[in-house]
Formats: C-alpha cells, sequence, structure tokens
C-alpha cells in the first residue's frame, strides 16, 4: 500500500517534525509512505473573500499537480464525514480489499482547500469540527493511519 500526504506548508516546529519522524517510522511496517509539502501562497493577514479563493486556488493548482492519476484521494475537511479510527482503519482496509493500493491524503493551507481539490476528492474526512493547525494536523493523520494499520491487524494499541 502506497499513502501519500500532500500538505501546504512546511513545518517548522521541531517537536511536530519529531513526531512526524516517529510516526514515519512506525508506519514503514505497514506502507510506503510519502510526504510532500506544497508550497503555501504568501498573503496578508486580512484578505477578502474573492482574494481568499485566489490563495486557495493557487494552493489547489499546487496540490492537484502532484496527485498522482489513479491515487484514491481523501482530503481532510472540516465538513467531512466524522469516523471513528476504527472506521478509519475499515475505509483503509476496504480500499486495499477493491484493489486500491494508492491514497493520497490532502491537507489544506490556513484557509482550506480550493473547490477544485475539493471536487477531485474522492472522500472527505474530517476528525472534529474544530479547527487545527495544518501543521499540527499531518502529525494526528500520521498517529491515525498508523493506528489504523494496527486496529487493521488485531495488534495491541492503547485506546
Amino acid at each position: 500500500m502506497n499513502i501519500r500526504i500532500i500538505a501546504v506548508g512546511k513545518i517548522k516546529e521541531k517537536y511536530i517534525q519529531e513526531g512526524i519522524k516517529e510516526f514515519s517510522k512506525r508506519l514503514s511496517r505497514y506502507c510506503s509512505l510519502s510526504i510532500v509539502e506544497i508550497e503555501d501562497e504568501k498573503a496578508p493577514e486580512t484578505l477578502s473573500e474573492k482574494e481568499m479563493e485566489i490563495v486557495k486556488n493557487k494552493e489547489g493548482e499546487r496540490i492537484l499537480a502532484k496527485i498522482p492519476p489513479n491515487s484514491f484521494i481523501i482530503s481532510l475537511e472540516i465538513e467531512g464525514k466524522l469516523l471513528s479510527s476504527e472506521d478509519l482503519s475499515k475505509k483503509i482496509d476496504d480500499l486495499m480489499i477493491n484493489g486500491i493500493n494508492d491514497i493520497t491524503f490532502v491537507i489544506g493551507g490556513s484557509l482550506g482547500l480550493s473547490q477544485e481539490v475539493r471536487n477531485r476528492s474522492d472522500f472527505k474526512l474530517s476528525f472534529s469540527k474544530m479547527t487545527f493547525p495544518h501543521q499540527l494536523m499531518r502529525l494526528i493523520l500520521l498517529e491515525q493511519v498508523y493506528r489504523g494499520f494496527r486496529i487493521m491487524k488485531g495488534e495491541p494499541y492503547h485506546k
């Protein structure tokens, strides 16, 4: 199974980098993992709705350029479907059973994802109705994918 995470922005915080490194290492037992960082669009603090759309569209073009044609796309969106860890594990397992061996998770920038990226998504996933920093979301996603593989394999992992 190939798991790819396409995320807008760089990770600057050392504690998040260390966590990502740890879960990437743990996941190497279960899948081939790649993390693709997309440059975030520089923008002033206050933007009009139109300017926000322009920023999201520019980031969206960069995201779409990195998605392989046959990959199953799971976008992280507040409005997406809320799943338990067990449900996410089952979703990944079901995809593998159905012959899908390439999954791309997409994490947008601080303004979210462009409509074009959202339209391209095969499944919209929400971790919470709360907003999280997109850098931290990368670590949370890796932990949940790792937990999902442990659940799938019937291996122990804290609850």
